[in-house]
């Protein structure tokens, strides 16, 4: 009885909850996807975008971008940091050397310290790394 139904399984289960076969009204074909409006990201800029995120995807490192963008001239000492975050030397170095690696922070040293400041558009970069490119 149902046989006509295998390819709209949607439809035949509607008809036997109901109890019975219906009429259908038909309506018109919509389609069911949008087009792209912009270019969606290449292989290569995908993998660069995931490096980016993946820097990014440990709680002390995003509080450590955030404590650096908050110093005066988005500058901090790594004794700041140590401070701020309450985690020990060498772990504060490692987040610290992935978020150099990735691009986010430059390091210079003065004296015996170092100094860590946010690479100017590197946030943004990775903020527009998802959007539409007509809409930034």
């Amino acid at each position: 009885m149902y046989e006509h139904c295998v390819k709209r399984i949607d439809v035949c289960q509607y008809m036997r909850h109901t109890g019975g076969m219906k009429t259908l009204e038909v309506l018109s074909p919509v389609a069911c996807c949008v087009p792209l409006v912009g270019a969606p990201l290449s292989a290569e800029a995908a993998e660069n975008a995931a490096k980016a995120f993946k820097a990014l995807a440990d709680p002390a490192r995003v509080r450590i971008v955030s404590i650096v963008a908050n110093h005066a001239n988005q500058e901090a000492c790594v004794c700041d940091l140590q401070q701020a975050l309450e985690l020990s030397q060498p772990t504060v170095s490692h987040h610290l050397k992935v978020l150099v690696d990735a691009g986010f922070l430059s390091r210079s040293k003065r004296g015996t310290w170092a100094y860590y400041a946010l690479v100017p558009g590197a946030l943004d970069g990775i903020a527009g790394a998802l959007s539409n490119p007509a809409q930034r």
